[in-house]
């Protein structure tokens, strides 16, 4: 057994946890950071990285079968996440280098809170026993396992195996219509494999703006994926379909086939282990664990990325990873989510800030909506889009911008100037005489915008007029 004495400890090398180490040691404070898995977190080795590299390989071999093929895809995928042509799975060895570099003390093992301030890391016969001013939480998530008969007889896909497979099925069928279902849906449609994705909501994309929502479902059927709205699974019958793949029978008395299921109905926390007790909080189930953004749950403890919410973005895990350390190094700040982005890498792209509509109606806000053709604007002439949308989402009291969303090629990039604008403030007035290039997907905001200032005007409201003193001076 050896002692350390550390400001920070950090349980979990993921996204959160690795933004979390190196502002620690940007700050000159020492830290030692832990993980049982890879150091980097899902996102670089069976997340955000492999399926984005898959989307593309989709979208070229669409374009031209005979160009890309799925050992290229495969291939390709692989050398983006580090994983030999001979492993299993990735190497996370660039990520310990990294962190070790920047003066972070990286330990490999299990850790646990033994007391206020002390974690245990276990691995293979020996324990660190490491003290911390700080601990910060950066556990992650995982999937979650739907309640199905007869599931735990599947040996079913999660994102790992389906980012990470170098085979196709004969046939896939996803649970979850989440960002992570429809877009390895997308990918594996557009391989050819015949793809079902059963979602029990009656819209995929659950949290995304309903437009976004209804073009996602739209793209994947033109990509020929069936697309099961409103439905459950109830039970699995193993080989029970046909050329042994399984059966999963749907609440509505109907079924889907697929050689292999993939799972991405949610997510859940692994935190029942790791000692939270010794600082107070209750995960009994009777007080809910409080999944509000906060950071700070007790005098040294703090949670960040997946477990701290109040949403699951690798972007939200880096900044609450660095915004913790700052907290806690006494900077005088609180974390702000009005103007977290949220994108699915579909295409097209679905991109949604801030409120919609209902959304900002609900909280009492007086607003209204403009909304743009995304195929008949002079950039969807241009990439020659079959659908797509810009949508604006106005708060009529300010005169600014509470939500935007949009489903276009690039909405992962156009989406930002509706972030910067939420997270400033700015006018109304200030976004419509703001020069856009022509014919950008930024262009039909300055439309809406321009269509927003004049609404404004008749009712004479604010954020119509050009002053503005700046978000610091509002």
């Amino acid at each position: 057994m050896s002692d350390a004495v550390f400001e920070f400890v950090i349980v979990g090398a993921g996204p959160a946890g690795e933004a979390a180490a190196y502002e620690a040691r940007r700050r000159g404070a020492s830290v030692a950071i832990v993980d049982r898995g890879w150091f980097g977190g899902s996102c670089p080795h069976v997340g955000c990285i492999p399926s984005k590299s898959l989307l593309d390989s989709a979208a070229r071999h669409a374009a031209n079968p005979a160009s890309w093929s799925w050992r290229q895809a495969s291939e390709r995928r692989d050398w983006m996440v580090n994983r030999p042509t001979d492993a299993p799975e990735p190497d996370d060895r660039s990520h310990v280098e990294a962190l070790e570099e920047a003066g972070a003390t990286c330990y490999r093992g299990t850790g646990r809170i033994a007391a206020r301030g002390q974690v245990e890391v276990r691995h293979d016969d020996q324990v660190h026993v490491l003290h911390a001013r700080h601990v910060v939480v950066a556990v992650g998530s995982r999937s979650r396992l739907p309640a199905v008969a007869g599931i735990d007889d599947v040996p079913v896909w999660t994102n790992r195996d389906a980012t990470l497979a170098r085979e196709l099925p004969a046939r896939l069928l996803v649970l979850g219509g989440g960002p992570t279902g429809v877009e390895l849906a997308q990918v594996y449609a557009r391989f050819g494999v015949p793809v079902a994705i059963v979602q029990s909501g009656d819209r995929l994309a659950p949290t995304d703006h309903p437009r976004n929502s209804a073009v996602i479902a739209e793209a994947l059927r033109a990509d020929g994926v069936d697309v099961r709205l409103g439905v459950k699974a109830v039970a699995v019958e193993v080989r029970g379909g046909r050329d042994g793949a399984h059966l999963v029978r749907l609440s509505d008395g109907s079924s889907a086939e697929g050689h292999a299921i993939l799972l991405a109905v949610g997510r859940e926390f692994p935190l029942e282990d790791l000692g939270l007790e010794a600082y107070g909080i209750d995960l009994s189930g009777r007080t809910a664990f409080p999944r509000d953004g906060r950071l700070r749950l007790a005098e040294g403890l703090w949670v960040v990325g997946d477990p701290a919410g109040p949403e699951l973005h690798t972007h939200q895990a880096h900044y609450q990873g660095e915004t913790a350390i700052r907290m806690a190094l006494g900077d005088p700040i609180a974390p702000d989510y009005r103007a977290l982005p949220r994108v699915t890498y579909t295409d097209p792209e679905a991109a949604f800030v801030g409120l919609s509509l209902e959304g900002a109606r609900d909280t009492g806000v007086d607003a209204f909506e403009l909304v743009a053709d995304f195929a008949t604007s002079a950039r969807g002439y241009g990439v020659q889009a079959a659908r797509g949308h810009v949508t604006i989402v106005v708060d009529r009291a300010t005169g600014t911008l509470c939500g935007a969303a949009m489903a276009c090629p690039d909405a992962s990039a156009a989406i930002h100037e509706c972030v910067l604008a939420i997270q400033a403030r700015v006018p109304i007035a200030i976004l419509a005489e703001t020069i856009h290039a022509f014919p950008s997907t930024p262009r039909i905001l300055n439309g809406l915008f321009a269509d927003a200032r004049r609404e404004l005007a008749r009712s004479g409201a604010a954020g119509a007029r050009r002053e503005w003193l700046g978000p610091t001076q509002r």
